[in-house]
């Protein structure tokens, strides 16, 4: 912990918290008063600059201001509360009653563990070695006559020191004068104080490590480098050491060099503290006898006489030779060998024999296991252990020892206690015991938030503290945005307090935050909070200090997405949504002739920079046919839907015949409707003859294609044959005077069909009526046979199309026909299939069965084959 300066506070107790000014006067020089006779001897004034005294200053702020707590039952230790101390490494501070406590039970449950786990009739010895109590935070072994049974002072001269309000809490303020550290000789000069004593502050001359330079130092750092090479001469005698002024003894000699082994025969570059080494191969030397070699391995000095010269007795030493040289074989005695084998109890019972003997001894007696609950006979070399698992507690009392064939000695529990400790912050990281857990050892530190007053709890009281205080001021810069204009305040511990100017903040809507500012706030530095000693308020805060401005409460009227007149509702800011207002859209569609009828919906030409999150939807598309007129009269309907603007030309081709009827013209409508009317019975016109026939005559008109009626169609130049009655006469007229001669007559030439045309204009002659004759008997033969050919013909005569039409039909239904019957016949195959799948695996299963409990049949009857009698 790095030495802090000490702010001056008056001590508090846990029934006395005022702050009034006499307690602050009454241990202003508390500090100057304890280290006063340290610093006398010191070269600098300033104690801060002291690391030695940084965990006494931090005993001194922590008793001073109330925060001395006891870990064994995390109360807080009054000023007139007993105490005891641990003086030796920690130095933390308990309740005598609860270090009392606390010692007796760790004792007890010490010599508990020892009578369970040791034999009786060393009990009285072991439970008073093993009858030792441990410091609760520092775990540093006590015994048991060293159980604390008085009120001492810190420094242990004083019985029940006294309270005076003008010396250190549980002091008697008196030095100290006990020995210091390192055994110097000297004594504390401090004032009777907590924690560990100081480095001895004396002035002593004392020479460097490698003792070159003498200088004057503090006895309690007089132990000093002089920050030059040491060369001091290393083990070997021949190299120096070439490290920087060191403590303890120099390092071993890194010099390389060649160097033989102990036996001389092999050389190895090495390190010469390495330089003695041996090789791996044996020395080979011839002994003394000139007969052996020496099976030694590599070795220093000489090889030594042969071992095998003197007398000499048979392997298992029963019987001696004498005189026999040292290179004949050694007979055996043939007696039984005899020698104690590896087990110490059977001897080895083969004849004498070379080398070593059996290591297993195979003799079969009877053996116990550990436990003592089986007995048996195995061989000697193995060890017996039943299968029975112990259910005896172990030390902890909370879990069994399971361990099989346990002797009674159970290990201790392997578990981990993981209970969790008084403090409610960690849990027991010991293994698992009886009694209770031991404290929480861990230390927690309350500072201020600049960290200049400070001091350190056990861990669990830290949220019962009153804060420290510091008068200096915050040096935390605000990170809200009001931090130029924030007044400065006091240094303090947690976070700083709420900025309480408006916050102001603008929004993207334009309106500014009307709230308490609740910018970003600085973390508190400890990473705990302390019990809060104020009343919590139910009230719930505006906004959390760090975040973002809440939505913009203000109110505005907002239209409809489609922004239609008198439509517009009221809405948070914030909270602003597109809506619609239900009525219709009314906006011209792209055919610019009828309107949009769905219900109101946004347009992506209406919607604003802040409304792009709406979703826009067009207006429906006009799919109705167009119903404009056309500027030219015209029959046909516009072929595009309902479009802006005039209707394109009519392409339309329409077929127009010619005057005459012989041929057809198309045209396009819009061409052909434009043209004048006398233009379009020009362009009618096919320029060929008229195929019109005349309306008296069966003859073409004679003139080219005209429109109209033919004209003159009494003066037709065609030639026609006349004949007489029988048609026995004909002769040639023009068509003009058969037509006259028919109206001289006072018939109608139209109504003469074209068949019986001119005849009978001619009278007939004599030669006329045999002929009429001949002719009327020809007619009757062919009037008799009419009637049998009708007769033969009576079928109605067909056209050619009928008949094809017909046959298409039959075909059709020929066709159908062969498809159903196709259909029925693949369903009948089908379902055949199935069922021979379907009967397959049912009898293939059921065959499987069969074949299994035949096969199981088969098997039971080979044994009864074999052995009858069973």
């Amino acid at each position: 912990m790095a030495a802090t300066e000490i702010q001056h506070y008056p001590v508090s107790d846990s029934d006395n918290d005022s702050d009034n000014g006499k307690d602050e006067l009454r241990h202003t020089d508390l500090e100057e008063t304890i280290f006063k006779s340290y610093l006398q001897l010191n070269t600098t004034n300033s104690s801060s600059s002291q690391p030695d005294l940084s965990k006494i200053k931090s005993f001194l702020n922590s008793s001073r201001s109330g925060a001395l707590s006891c870990m064994i039952c995390l109360e807080r230790i009054r000023l007139t509360d007993p105490t005891w101390s641990c003086y030796k490494e920690c130095y933390a501070v308990f309740h005598l009653i609860c270090i009392q406590s606390w010692a007796r039970q760790a004792s007890d449950l010490a010599a508990a563990r020892a009578a369970s786990r040791l034999s009786t009739e060393h009990f009285p010895l072991a439970a008073s070695n093993a009858a030792n109590w441990n410091c609760p935070k520092c775990r540093v072994e006590y015994s048991k006559t060293l159980i604390p049974s008085k009120y001492l002072c810190y420094c242990g001269k004083t019985q029940d020191p006294d309270s005076d309000p003008w010396i250190l809490p549980h002091s008697c303020g008196e030095v100290c004068e006990r020995p210091l550290k390192y055994e110097c000789g000297h004594y504390c000069l401090l004032l009777c104080h907590p924690g560990p004593c100081p480095a001895c502050p004396k002035l002593v001359k004392n020479r460097c490590f490698c003792g070159k330079i003498e200088d004057v130092k503090r006895c309690g750092f007089k132990d000093f480098t002089c920050n030059r090479v040491c060369e001091k001469k290393l083990d070997c005698g021949v190299h120096r050491c070439n490290v920087i002024c060191h403590q303890g003894l120099c390092p071993p000699c890194k010099a390389k060099g060649v160097y033989k082994c102990q036996c001389g025969k092999f050389e190895q570059e090495r390190e010469c503290f390495e330089r003695d080494f041996k090789c791996e191969n044996e020395c080979g030397k011839l002994l003394g006898c000139g007969k052996h070699v020496c099976e030694r391995g590599c070795h220093e000095g000489k090889c030594g006489g042969c071992p095998y010269q003197g007398k000499r007795s048979c392997p298992c030493g029963k019987k001696v030779y004498e005189g026999m040289p040292c290179d004949a074989v050694l007979p055996t005695c043939g007696s039984t060998c005899e020698k104690m084998l590896s087990c110490g109890i059977h001897r080895c019972p083969e004849r004498c024999h070379k080398g070593s003997c059996n290591e297993t001894c195979r003799t079969v007696i009877i053996k116990s296991c550990r436990c003592g609950s089986l007995r048996k006979q195995v061989p000697c070399h193995q060890a017996l252990a039943c299968e029975r698992k112990c259910n005896r507690g172990r030390d902890c009392g909370r879990h069994a020892c399971r361990r099989r064939c346990c002797d009674g000695d159970c290990p201790p529990c392997s578990e981990i206690c993981d209970r969790k400790l008084r403090c409610n912050n960690h849990k027991c990281p010991s293994p698992c015991h009886r009694g209770a857990c031991a404290p929480c050892p861990l230390m927690v530190t309350i500072s201020c938030s600049c960290g200049e007053t400070r001091f350190e709890v056990p861990c669990g009281t830290e949220r019962e503290q009153k804060p420290p205080k510091c008068p200096k001021r915050c040096s935390i810069s605000p990170l809200c945005r009001h931090a130029p204009n924030r007044k400065p305040h006091k240094c303090h511990y947690g976070a700083c307090p709420p900025c309480r100017l408006v916050c102001e903040e603008e929004y993207p809507c334009g309106h500014n935050c009307k709230l308490r500012c609740h910018g970003p706030e600085p973390p508190p530095n400890p990473e705990f909070t302390l019990k809060s000693k104020k009343k919590k308020s139910n009230r719930k805060p505006e906004c959390t200090p760090g975040t973002p401005c809440p939505p913009c409460p203000e109110l505005v009227w907002r239209s409809c997405v489609g922004q239609h007149i008198g439509a517009k509702q009221m809405m948070v800011c914030s909270k602003v949504k597109a809506f619609s207002c239900q009525n219709l859209c009314g906006n011209l569609l792209g055919c610019t002739n009828h309107y949009c009828t769905k219900p109101c919906h946004a347009l992506k030409s209406q919607t604003s920079i802040a409304d792009r999150s709406v979703r826009t939807e067009p207006c429906e598309e006009c799919h109705l046919p167009c119903e404009k007129e056309r500027k030219l009269a015209c029959p046909h309907p516009c072929p595009i839907p309902c479009h802006p603007g005039d209707c394109s030309p009519c392409k339309t081709l329409i077929k127009r015949s010619c005057h005459c009827g012989a041929m057809v013209h198309v045209f396009e409508c819009t061409r052909y409707n434009s043209l004048p009317e006398n233009e379009q019975l020009t362009i009618r016109s096919c320029a060929g003859h008229c195929h019109r026939k005349l309306p008296n005559c069966s003859h073409l008109c004679p003139e080219k294609c005209h429109p109209g009626q033919c004209p003159s169609p009494e003066k037709c130049s065609k030639k026609v044959n006349v004949r007489c009655r029988c048609q026995n006469l004909k002769k040639e007229w023009l068509c003009q005077d058969v037509q006259a001669a028919y109206i001289s007559t006072g018939c109608d030439p139209k109504d003469i069909s074209k068949s019986q045309f001119g005849i009978g204009l001619l009278p007939c002659n004599s030669e006329c009526a045999s002929k009429v004759k001949v002719v009327e008997s020809a007619l009757q033969l062919r009037k008799s046979k009419v009637p049998e050919s009708k007769v033969t013909d009576a079928e109605p005569k067909v056209p050619k199309r009928r008949k094809r039409r017909d046959q298409v039909q039959e075909a059709t239904q020929v066709s159908r026909l062969q498809k159903i019957i196709a259909t029925v016949r693949w369903f009948f195959i089908c379902i055949l299939i199935l069922v021979a799948v379907v009967a397959a695996a049912y009898y293939g299963y059921k065959g499987l069965l069969w074949l299994s409990d035949w096969m199981n049949e088969v098997e039971e009857r080979r044994p009864r084959k074999r052995f009858p009698n069973i």
